[in-house]
């Protein structure tokens, strides 16, 4: 088992509301009594699928996924809902989460407009430091993203790390740190005792 103790005591010294999750499917069980009657945005996310949660949530809210419908017009709507849900590419034990994305609808929607942000992060997630938290992002979750989605940038056909490329296939634009919650709006980290994406 995870020892989320001491990321859950420096996230909460950063002013974030923290809720720990033996699996995946209790996170999912949580997240869909919480979430009724809501507008709902989903950023592109390996764990949120993994869970499920699109199927549950649609049976009593209206949600925005560019995964399920129409990308373009999925990720606009999703920009403008009550709540947000997303992951993160790392957590650092320190407190800060970091995202990586290419589009940038994920790193926008954690940083601004909604009511409400859930972010569930899988134990695979945890880095020990914010420096390890940038490299993971870099250098494990960006290069598998790439190679998932098919692309053919170094990092995706070697695998093995961040090359800092300018190819148009490149699947990391942009990078986000959140240092605390955004003025404005709640947001909620829910830590899974699972690996959960990438």
């Amino acid at each position: 088992m995870a020892n989320f103790e001491q990321v859950q005591k420096n996230l909460e010294a950063r002013r974030y509301k923290v809720k720990v999750f033996a699996s995946a499917a209790e996170a999912a069980d949580y997240l869909d009594a919480q979430i009724d009657g809501a507008t709902v945005g989903l950023g592109g996310s390996g764990t949120l699928n993994a869970m499920g949660i699109y199927e549950r949530l649609e049976t009593h809210n209206t949600v925005f996924w560019h995964w399920k419908q129409p990308a373009d017009e999925a990720r606009r709507a999703a920009m403008q809902t009550q709540v947000y849900l997303t992951s993160a590419n790392a957590l650092a034990e320190t407190g800060e989460i970091v995202n990586i994305d290419g589009v940038g609808n994920r790193l926008a929607g954690t940083l601004f407009g909604h009511e409400k942000v859930y972010f569930v992060i899988g134990r695979n997630k945890l880095a020990p430091d914010y420096e390890k938290a940038v490299w993971r992002a870099r250098n494990v979750a960006g290069p598998h993203r790439a190679q998932q989605l098919g692309k053919k940038t170094p990092c995706a056909v070697k695998a093995d790390r961040c090359y800092d490329c300018k190819s148009p296939d490149r699947v990391c634009n942009a990078m986000v740190t959140l240092w605390g919650p955004m003025t404005g709006m709640e947001t909620e980290i829910l830590l899974v005792d699972e690996d959960l994406g990438l």
